[in-house]
């Protein structure tokens, strides 16, 4: 009974179980397909999802990434090239750019100890132990002990093996003749750009054009030369010439200096120029710089002031408006005019020097004795109006468009202000009232000495290579015209009166005849009038009389003492013409060789 009713029960059991089983049976059926539509419905998410960004990257991001791309994976370098050199018309180095070291001390990394390191580096680079023992104690690391270190001072500390020390290569703008043409060359900054003189004029010339490269970066980070063009490491030869010689340039300086320390005066300039063409042969300004050593040197003494500042000319002047009359036809070569010593123009005085008149006196005489009323009453001869057109047609008030830098142009006052006051007229005749530069004398001067034109002074040749060979020069301006040959002649030989018998006996060079005018002129002041005790003594002379072509001009800016012209000026003018004699080969003349022989006999 007992078995009877476990079966019925087990029975029941195994019926109820079945019922049981049959819809776990439908719902893990379904399972599967729901399982494998969210995956679907995942991928198909994520493939979207991709796409789209794929399409923003490519697409809407693609040129600022592919840019980004490029500046990770290219690098533009733009290398150092070198400045040309500047050489003198013989070829003589006046600037180079040669390669340098700056030394720097880590004394963190020093394995010795840094008195001993002191005593091995400052015999080379003249410094003393202990200062070398206190630049090593400032700072653990990145001490600039010295720069512009040569080659060979480099390869002493190289060779000392100290750890610490390190030598950082670049490179420098070199003057091998230090202060000899600073005037005219110039000097470049820091940042190598020129600042002065020619290496600021010319600044196109100097530089060389320099290729950007693009290199390509491998994976590791390796520059790859991929993209380098053929032949971007070739430089050129070339140097730019100037038609300045070294060795007028260094008699010019030595006399310059001479005076100035005799009559302690406060600056001086001197200037030869080659009147057929303008070609500068010597420019000199003292006081100078050296242009290795800009930085220690006053920022006033880099402007060339022979073209930069304006002076008023005085009686250096008056050979040029005697020029203006004989060419008006206002006087004749054998004009006289009555030198009284001082003369009356409205409420205006104008004396001599001494204030002695001579009576009538010829314009020979004039010249020679340098009389301020005669060329007064002489210039009267000229209607203001033609004068003044004459002073133009010289220059004055005008800049002589040079290719040195930062030129001033002269100053004279306007037509209507010069008409309307007789005495504008009456100071003019002897060089005061207006205002030009050396520079602007000596071109000037160079009508006289060229036949009667007038030449703009240049101071760079060309480029050329280094076999001689030219490969660009400048374009010249062409002489202009001003007097006739027969009046420069005729004025020339009157200023060789001056040399040899007047106030320019201190020029007078033996078998040479030698053209030439004094100068002692008031100095003015910039508040207006003129300094009670300061004056500018000058002298300008012209080689030679018979076959002219040279100008020689000195100017010497408040000098002390009993100064003039005649003893200051003159005789710079006679030892730099001596020179220039001896580099020209200029022959002496004839005829006055004979006399001297015939003399000696």
């Amino acid at each position: 009974m007992d078995y009877g009713l476990r079966g019925r029960s087990n029975s029941k059991l195994r019926s109820n179980n079945q019922t049981l089983k049959k819809p776990n049976s439908q719902h893990l059926s379904q399972l599967p397909r729901f399982r494998v539509l969210l995956i679907w419905v995942i991928m198909m998410t994520g493939i979207v999802g991709l796409s789209l960004n794929l399409y923003r990257l490519q697409v809407l991001q693609g040129p600022v990434l592919e840019k980004k791309a490029r500046q990770q994976q290219m690098v533009y370098m733009r290398p150092f090239v070198p400045r040309r050199p500047i050489v003198d018309r013989n070829g003589n180095v006046l600037a180079v750019d040669q390669q340098v070291y700056t030394l720097y001390a880590h004394p963190k990394l020093f394995k010795r100890s840094q008195q001993e390191i002191a005593a091995l580096l400052a015999p080379i680079i003249n410094q003393t132990v202990t200062e070398l023992e206190e630049l090593f104690g400032q700072k653990k690391s990145g001490i600039r002990v010295d720069h512009s270190l040569t080659e060979e001072v480099a390869d002493q500390i190289a060779s000392l093996q100290v750890d610490g020390l390190e030598l950082i290569q670049y490179y420098s703008r070199f003057y091998p003749q230090q202060d000899l043409a600073s005037d005219v060359v110039g000097y470049v900054d820091m940042d190598h750009r020129g600042q002065a003189g020619v290496e600021y004029s010319q600044e196109n010339l100097l530089e060389r054009a320099v290729r950007t490269l693009r290199l390509s970066r491998a994976g590791n980070g390796a520059l790859m030369p991929d993209h380098v063009p053929e032949g971007f490491l070739h430089i050129d030869d070339l140097r730019l010439q100037l038609t300045l010689d070294s060795r007028l340039q260094r008699a010019a300086r030595f006399a310059l200096k001479k005076q100035i320390e005799q009559f302690n005066a406060e600056r001086g300039t001197v200037i030869v120029m080659d009147a057929l063409d303008g070609s500068l042969l010597a420019m000199v300004s003292e006081p100078t710089y050296n242009p290795n050593r800009y930085f220690d040197f006053d920022v006033s003494l880099f402007k060339n002031w022979a073209l930069a500042d304006l002076y008023e000319p005085g009686s250096t002047f008056k050979p040029l408006n005697v020029a203006i009359a004989l060419e008006t036809g206002a006087i004749q070569a054998d004009s006289e005019f009555n030198d009284t010593g001082w003369i009356q123009i409205g409420k205006w005085k104008i004396a001599n020097h001494k204030k002695v008149g001579r009576g009538m006196i010829s314009i020979t005489n004039i010249l020679k004795h340098s009389s301020n009323t005669a060329m007064v009453r002489m210039i009267q001869q000229i209607q203001p109006d033609v004068y003044y057109g004459w002073l133009e047609r010289l220059g004055l008030g005008q800049k002589l468009e040079t290719d040195l830098p930062f030129e001033s142009p002269g100053q004279i006052k306007t037509q209507q202000q010069f008409m309307a006051e007789p005495v504008e007229v009456a100071t003019t005749s002897f060089g005061q009232g207006f205002s030009i530069t050396p520079l602007q004398l000596a071109q000037m001067y160079s009508c006289l000495a060229n036949r009667g034109k007038l030449v703009t002074p240049y101071v760079v040749k060309g480029l050329y290579d280094t076999q001689g060979q030219m490969y660009w020069k400048p374009a010249l301006t062409s002489p202009r015209p001003i007097f006739s040959p027969r009046t420069t002649q005729t004025v020339l030989e009157m200023m060789e009166t001056v040399v040899n018998e007047g106030t320019g006996r201190n020029a007078k060079i033996p078998g040479y005849r030698i053209a030439g005018k004094t100068g002692t002129s008031q100095k003015a002041s910039p508040t207006g009038g003129y300094y009670a005790n300061a004056k500018i003594t000058s002298f300008v002379g012209l080689l030679t009389v018979d076959s002219p072509r040279y100008v020689v001009v000195a100017v010497v800016d408040e000098p002390k003492g009993e100064a003039f012209g005649s003893n200051v000026a003159a005789p710079i003018v006679k030892a730099v013409s001596q020179a220039l004699i001896g580099i020209e080969r200029i022959p002496a003349n004839q005829l006055q060789n004979t006399e001297m022989r015939n003399y000696s006999n």
